[in-house]
């Protein structure tokens, strides 16, 4: 197994943050470097089709649907949430942020991964409002 340790340099109020400042890992790993993902279904046809092309409006909706995209790639490759290591967020409102910081505890409960938050104009498909790109590290496959 890949060890792999959040790093908080004051221990006592990591709890208070929704990323950890830093990820370690200590063991021979294999990485694997999630897309980013929008709400929109995982498979979609490009160039895109407008009936493909719907969101949800709210916030917490998109991050939902846009986990679940990102454990369905986890999930084939044998991982879970505590083998990403870090997450890159990009939302379209500042202002959203805490809503999605709080879905995605949902899914990672106490983990927190290393993060960058970037807050953009438009993301890749009309009406989103969320994306995440991840990386996450696994242990090498003995076969």
């Amino acid at each position: 197994m890949t060890d792999v340790s959040q790093i908080h340099p004051i221990p006592e109020r990591a709890a208070e943050m929704p990323y950890a400042p830093a990820i370690e890992v200590r063991e021979p790993s294999v990485l694997l470097f999630l897309s980013g993902a929008t709400a929109l279904p995982l498979y979609h046809q490009h160039p895109h089709v407008p009936e493909e092309q719907k969101s949800p409006d709210d916030i917490v909706e998109q991050t939902r649907r846009v986990l679940a995209n990102i454990k369905s790639v986890l999930d084939a490759q044998g991982m879970t949430w505590r083998n990403v290591v870090k997450v890159t967020k990009y939302v379209t409102d500042m202002r959203e942020a805490d809503d999605m910081h709080a879905t995605m505890r949902e899914e990672f409960g106490d983990w927190r991964p290393a993060s960058t938050l970037v807050c953009i104009n438009n993301l890749s498909s009309p009406g989103a409002r969320v994306e995440l790109d991840m990386i996450a590290v696994g242990p090498l496959s003995t076969t």
